[in-house]
């Protein structure tokens, strides 16, 4: 064993039940890189950064922390001997100031000194080149604020080691560059960074060594700058995999979908979409891009007619649908594959199989009072062979499909109802990279049958490869509508920032 590693894990394994989450895994990292942790979904990451932060306790295997064995039984485990976990979705208090969340928990948080907590959190700023003030309440603060805090917290508590979990998900291009800044800073300070990810090419430019795992095995660590994408990827799924997202040229159908000054309110009366408008033709693919809660979902829920607008008219067809029922909408002809992190929560009954959440949908059309099965039972079929579902039988209930599989379960009925509007709300979020550009190909499909589709996207660069248009929101207005070849992912970053565009050709 080296003693100059930050971490050793050798040999782990965890089941769930039958299912062997981790199988005989090796990771080694040291002080002062960022090693990016690769693999599709299902392949075990999360699970072995679990247990190095004290979620999971091993089956089986040895943990080593700066060269001494180690047994977590709890986070509180991890945290005291400096490692620190990001999650995606941030463990932060809204209604707290930035200060009162890094001291929450802490042993006599309440009699910390507000001057001395500045002042440490000062010193941190500088050294790693963190920015944050404060006396800021959380709800304030921009997605990237919320992550910068999220790092001093852990670096208060002593963090040396830190796990960041997809941490670009929802940044900003240029949110992301200052994040990279800060994890080079950190590393420069001898930090060990271990980045979660399934941006391949945010691991070539901030990674320094990168293990891949595949079905639950370490398959091979190596040098990012002796490597490539394509090499990456024939280690992750095990074959070479073709990349390109083909953009389909297809003749735009006349408009189809119009918002006009759409205006949707909250409980607590609140703009979450304030006088937006756009038009959608046949033939198209319009994205939706902007950072997490800038409208997206009531957006889409506002057309499927979820939520009613308060102002402002949508047609359809040259008819007005805002009041209308979501059945009424549906047989107008809009399906919405709407894919919230709640993925159970709509759309799909978890404790029926894929036949019967099928039948869930368009039951009320068929004629008489018998219920005919065969028809779903074929659709089912179908669309687990067309879309590689990976379950037991179309008889397992959908809970207990990963969310990866209930995703292409919701999506792939949706394909199948033949719409004319097709609204998709993060319907990657969670799928592995082959599993992506099956979807994506599917997109395309619908688009050259003259479909018109709304794509709500993460990731930019996938939104300017697919989309024909992009529409940027940000705090519930429209900063653009754009030609994706004519604009960069950073001209999108600022419009998803609120500022204006100097590119006046770009814009359509």
């Amino acid at each position: 064993m080296q003693h100059n590693l930050a971490i050793e894990m050798r040999h782990i394994t965890k089941s769930f039940g039958d299912i062997k989450a981790n199988d005989d895994i090796n990771l080694e990292v040291i002080p002062g890189e960022v090693h990016a942790l690769l693999g599709e979904n299902g392949a075990g990451k999360t699970t072995l950064m679990n247990m190095l932060s004290g979620i999971y306790t091993p089956d089986s295997g040895e943990i080593f922390i700066n060269g001494e064995p180690v047994t977590f039984h709890s986070p509180a485990d991890s945290i005291r001997l400096g490692i620190g976990m990001i999650h995606q979705h941030f463990k932060l208090v809204d209604v707290m100031t930035a200060k009162e969340n890094i001291v929450i928990g802490q042993p006599s948080s309440f009699f910390t000194k507000g001057r001395e907590l500045a002042k440490k959190v000062k010193e941190l700023s500088d050294k790693y080149g963190l920015d944050i003030d404060p006396n800021k309440k959380v709800y304030d603060m921009s997605v990237g604020e919320k992550q910068t805090l999220e790092i001093i917290k852990v670096l208060y508590r002593g963090a040396k080691i830190l796990i960041l979990d997809e941490p670009t998900a929802v940044l900003t291009p240029q949110e992301i560059t200052k994040l990279f800044r800060v994890i080079n800073n950190m590393k420069e300070q001898g930090c060990a960074v271990v980045i979660i990810t399934h941006k391949l090419n945010e691991v070539m430019e901030i990674s320094d060594r990168v293990t891949v795992l595949r079905k639950g095995r370490s398959i091979d660590t190596v040098v990012t700058k002796d490597v490539n994408i394509p090499a990456l990827i024939e280690m992750m799924v095990g074959q070479k995999v073709d990349l390109s997202i083909h953009k389909e040229r297809t003749e735009k159908i006349e408009k189809i979908l119009e918002a006009d000054g759409v205006t949707v309110l909250n409980a607590e009366g609140k703009e979450m979409l304030s006088d937006v408008s756009f038009t959608l033709a046949g033939g198209e693919i319009l994205g939706v891009a902007g950072v997490a809660n800038s409208g997206q979902k009531e957006l889409c829920e506002s057309i499927a007619g979820l939520v009613r607008a308060d102002k402002g008219r949508i047609f359809f067809e040259g008819e007005n649908i805002v009041g209308k029922t979501p059945r009424d909408i549906i047989k107008l002809g809009i399906r919405m594959g709407f894919i919230p992190e709640d993925r159970l929560g709509m759309g799909l009954v978890g404790s029926m199989d894929i036949v019967n959440n099928m039948i869930l949908k368009d039951y009320q059309n068929q004629p008489g009072i018998r219920l005919r099965k065969g028809p779903y039972i074929e659709k089912a079929k179908k669309i687990v062979d067309a879309l590689d579902i990976q379950t037991p039988s179309i008889n397992t209930p959908v809970k207990k499909l990963s969310g990866g599989n209930i995703q292409k379960v919701l999506l792939g009925r949706e394909i199948d109802s033949a719409p004319k509007v097709l609204i998709t709300a993060y319907a990657v979020r969670g799928l592995d990279i082959g599993a992506s550009h099956k979807i994506y190909d599917l997109l395309n499909e619908q688009k050259k049958s003259g479909v018109g589709v709304l794509f709500v996207g993460e990731d930019l660069d996938v939104l300017m490869e697919l989309c024909d248009r992009i529409m940027v929101l940000c705090h519930g207005e429209v900063t653009g509508i754009v030609n994706p070849d004519k604009v960069t992912k950073e001209d999108i970053g600022l419009l998803m920032t609120g500022q204006k565009l100097a590119k006046e050709d770009a814009v359509v």
